[in-house]
């Protein structure tokens, strides 16, 4: 599996997949499809079975036992897309050999660096390979790292028949980054019983908790006027948003929390006077406290419509995923099973919380349950990203021990 699992990441990060907030069309970006055809193909031509891409971009293909008992069909999940926060295209990944300890320049003519002192993790990995940006785009380890060691996986289990296992199921999804990868997920089509998405962090996390999320959108409508003449008249739409901004708590953002502390976050602005637009992004491990900071975005805004007039803020706010812990604990063999696996192959596994979600949180909630698998990826969604090549092997090789020890019974 060595060498593998790098040689098809940098083919895959090649393919401009960036997925497009506020959308109608599914995906969000036809350009997905690009990536999601290629999968296909090569799974086709590794011999994977029923491997198909969808109408909507999602590829699935199946692996077929090799067991003489049927037991549990075992679903393995990354998605193609990345994120809009930084640029996607035209991405030129650097390979650090050996890696020193010390700062790396990302781009000579920026001079920009990914420094140790910024990132304490490089200290991790000392010794081994890494694959950074050159310091223009995000580099896509999210979630194309895991793409790449659930392809190599199935290679390998493919071309190794001895290696007895289950019915495995393989799925890639558009539209995760935009909170809409299993809008049209065929959940009974898959196959699976069971299922872990490969979308986390450094090697050895493995993650069965997530926020509650929501999403608002607040429109402002204010009243324009020459500032001259506009004493009594002029409604600032700009404004009135810093002060319903002004009225959350200070605190509850995300450059101020971790752990299991949620937040509000102000993701996009914009606007003039006479109208102004603001997106939140809501956030909490706890439900109770998830609907008291809706109710708190939901009173700023009755409070500022009764001292500015009827209808000067408009509310649109939707919840978008739950956590999806209360769903896994009803199947805890699954963590049982990761954390049994990591140890069998030397992975020391960190359970932690996700500090966002994955396709994995709703499909669990559609009867899918579905914890998350480390990829080996750091700094997501942004131009320091970076992944260590000996953590996509060590993930590829316990992706293949999970399917290999599952043995196809529940516990």
């Amino acid at each position: 599996m060595s060498g593998h699992v790098t040689e098809r990441f940098l083919r895959y990060v090649a393919v401009d997949t960036q997925s497009k907030e506020d959308q109608e069309a599914f995906p969000s970006t036809e350009k997905q499809k690009n990536l999601a055809r290629m999968l296909c193909a090569e799974l086709e031509a590794m011999g994977a079975v029923n491997a198909r891409v969808d109408e909507y971009g999602y590829v699935y293909a199946e692996i077929p036992t090799n067991m003489e008992i049927k037991g549990l069909s075992l679903g393995f999940i990354a998605h193609m897309d990345t994120s809009s926060a930084a640029s996607g295209a035209d991405i030129h990944p650097l390979v650090v050999k050996n890696y020193d300890s010390g700062d790396i320049l990302l781009n000579p003519q920026s001079g920009q660096m990914l420094r140790p002192a910024d990132y304490p993790e490089l200290s991790n990995y000392i010794g081994q390979d890494l694959i950074t940006t050159d310091g223009t785009t995000l580099l896509g380890a999210d979630d194309k790292a895991g793409v790449a060691e659930i392809m190599t996986m199935a290679e390998y289990l493919l071309s190794h028949p001895e290696i007895l296992h289950g019915k495995i199921c393989i799925a890639f999804t558009p539209d995760e980054e935009v909170g809409r990868g299993v809008d049209f997920f065929d959940v009974d089509g898959f196959g699976a019983d069971v299922a872990y998405t490969v979308d986390g962090g450094a090697l050895g996390e493995l993650e069965y908790e997530c926020f509650n999320a929501a999403g608002a959108k607040i429109t402002i409508h204010g009243v324009s006027i020459h500032p001259g003449s506009a004493r009594g008249i002029m409604k600032n739409a700009l404004l009135i948003g810093m002060e319903l901004h002004a009225m959350l708590p200070a605190f509850q953002n995300p450059a101020c929390t971790d752990g299991y502390e949620g937040f509000f976050h102000l993701d996009h602005v914009e606007g003039d006077v006479e109208e102004s637009v603001m997106h939140y992004i809501i956030r909490d491990h706890d439900r109770e406290k998830f609907e008291q900071k809706k109710e708190l975005m939901e009173a700023a805004a009755a409070y500022l419509n009764q001292k500015y007039g009827e209808q000067t803020v408009g509310l649109d706010m939707q919840d978008s995923y739950y956590n999806m812990r209360e769903k896994i604990e009803e199947h805890p063999y699954l963590i049982e099973h990761a954390v049994q696996s990591m140890e069998r192959i030397g992975i020391t596994p960190k359970i932690c919380a996700i500090r966002g979600g994955t396709d994995g949180a709703r499909l669990s909630f559609l009867g899918l349950p579905c914890p998350n698998l480390c990829t080996g990826g750091h700094n997501y969604h942004g131009r320091y990203e970076y992944v260590c090549i000996q953590s996509m092997e060590k993930v590829t090789e316990l992706l293949v021990e999970i399917a290999r020890t599952l043995n196809g019974k529940e516990g």
